[in-house]
């Protein structure tokens, strides 16, 4: 893994983490999956025909869906918190 992606990987789960040990909450896949999404929709953008690498893209799409959806439902605050903080539109 590059560098510069763990770094940002590290910024990501310390700005959205409910504790200090917290590395797995729904909060977090989340941000974790938006900052792949981003990364793959800038790959897209050079290469047009990798078609391979739209599977994953649309796999951590529906992922990250399928956990704002339980988000949703189980805690509209942590939920609204979210889509401000990564800018996602809902």
């Amino acid at each position: 893994m590059d560098i510069n992606m763990e770094n940002n990987k590290k910024s990501v789960i310390k700005s959205l983490a409910i504790n200090e040990k917290d590395t797995g909450s729904s909060e977090i896949q989340i941000g974790l999956l938006t900052q792949k999404i981003d990364k793959l929709s800038k790959h897209f953008k050079k290469s047009k025909k990798d078609k391979h690498s739209s599977l994953g893209l649309l796999k951590a799409i529906n992922r990250r869906k399928r956990l704002l959806e339980y988000l949703k439902n189980h805690n509209v605050d942590s939920y609204n918190n979210i889509l401000s903080k990564l800018n996602l539109r809902k």
